[in-house]
């Protein structure tokens, strides 16, 4: 069926961005990236939610690029840390955001914590806006593991070589994008949100 084209990716995060390419290639829809576009703005991820930054990506940089965009945003919450870090994962342990940093400090935070209590979920929350900046399709998916006390595997980024999926007895940095494109919380998203794609007419 036709899509909207192009569909801008809202996010600058590059290993992000491969994973969304991997996904929606194949449907035959045109993907641009924001350095297609000089003028593209830095939306601020002021939402408490991961839906209301999501939000904001899309339809602040839709209205500013006069094309469809699509807002992506996700992040870690962990029972035990009453759903930290959520929506700061990104900067969990402050700015500039670095990702060995933000391991350590969950490293650090679940020090001591038993396995059976280190609980854990990703969220990512998916949506598409049009040139006015209003909201066509949403979606979101989950993936549920746990935190690992040490570092295992060098593939994905942010806390993938410590989120464990126990029926695979894997990380997600062990485990490789091509099961990841498969159980991740992104492809969860991502496969309701095509579905919903598909219902619309453009």
């Amino acid at each position: 069926m036709p899509y909207p084209a192009p569909i801008v990716l809202g996010t600058r995060n590059r290993k992000k961005r491969g994973e969304l390419e991997h996904l929606l290639l194949p449907r035959g829809i045109d993907v641009k990236m924001l350095d297609d576009f000089p003028k593209a703005i830095e939306v601020d991820e002021s939402g408490t939610t991961f839906r209301d930054n999501a939000i904001l990506k899309a339809a602040e940089q839709a209205k500013h690029l006069g094309h469809w965009v699509l807002g992506e945003d996700s992040g870690l919450s962990v029972a035990a840390l009453d759903g930290a870090p959520g929506v700061y994962s990104a900067r969990f342990a402050g700015e500039p955001s670095n990702d060995q940093r933000n391991n350590e400090k969950l490293l650090s935070a679940l020090a001591g914590i038993p396995m059976e209590r280190r609980t854990a979920w990703y969220t990512c929350y998916i949506c598409l806006a049009d040139p006015q900046g209003q909201v066509h399709v949403e979606s979101e998916g989950r993936c549920y593991g746990r935190i690992v006390a040490e570092y295992r595997g060098g593939q994905g980024f942010g806390y993938d070589p410590l989120f464990e999926l126990p029926e695979y007895h894997l990380t997600f940095g062990e485990l490789g994008l091509a099961v990841k494109s498969i159980i991740s919380h992104r492809a969860r998203a991502l496969r309701k949100f095509l579905n919903a794609l598909d219902g619309l007419k453009f």
